[in-house]
């Protein structure tokens, strides 16, 4: 599902090149779950970022479900995400002026999908916020918005989740909630799974696990 081929990243600074990753190659399966894990700076979100399309590689190709991102346009990578990918972000990304129901709504309604509001209410639910569905993101805490930008990417049933810290800004008890909704959207949807996280909860769920370091990464055994 996932192909990543000698991906690098590197950005220019005052004193020449930083790399941030260097010569990254592995595959994960349909339907496997994985976490990376590493220290802080260590470019593992900048890892999930090119994985999923959001940005692109100095070097190297990643592959979804076969189609490698190298070949596509801006346009033609953002209608793969649209119909592939899901995407939890640690700045959780909701749209200000929407309510917690709209912003889940959103992404369903420009993929056209019928019975939108039912199933942003469904998921809202999930993940506890039932009561919350006519409040804004100013109105929520930042555990909140997590939970309101985690259940407007399981809304969409993506075939690939990525999730970066999805338990980072939760509770003890919200973040194993959280854990059992991904493992439940994984068994019961195949969804493939693929976690940056510092929660070693969450990371011990997973079937496989690789460890970041300086811009290279391997898979623990």
């Amino acid at each position: 599902m996932i192909k990543a081929i000698n991906l690098q990243k590197s950005v220019p600074v005052a004193d020449g090149t930083l790399e941030i990753l260097r010569g990254i190659s592995f595959e994960i399966k349909r339907g496997e779950t994985a976490a990376i894990v590493g220290a802080s700076g260590s470019g593992k979100s900048t890892l999930l970022g090119l994985l999923a399309g959001l940005d692109t590689a100095s070097q190297g190709d990643v592959e979804i479900d076969g189609q490698p991102l190298i070949a596509l346009d801006e346009d033609a990578r953002a209608a793969l995400r649209g119909e592939k990918v899901g995407f939890v972000f640690q700045s959780f990304q909701l749209l200000p002026a929407l309510t917690a129901l709209e912003n889940v709504m959103l992404p369903l309604e420009l993929a056209g999908q019928s019975g939108a509001l039912q199933r942003a209410r469904d998921y809202l639910e999930r993940v506890g916020l039932g009561a919350r569905l006519d409040h804004y993101p100013t109105m929520l805490s930042g555990g909140e918005q997590q939970r309101v930008a985690i259940a407007r990417a399981f809304a969409a049933s993506p075939a690939i989740l990525f999730a970066d810290e999805p338990t980072g800004n939760l509770d003890t008890n919200t973040g194993n909630k959280i854990i059992e909704l991904l493992f439940e959207l994984n068994q019961s949807e195949g969804t493939t799974l693929v976690l940056v996280t510092h929660d070693e909860r969450l990371a011990a769920r997973c079937r496989r696990r690789f460890l970041m370091d300086s811009g290279t990464l391997e898979e623990a055994s």
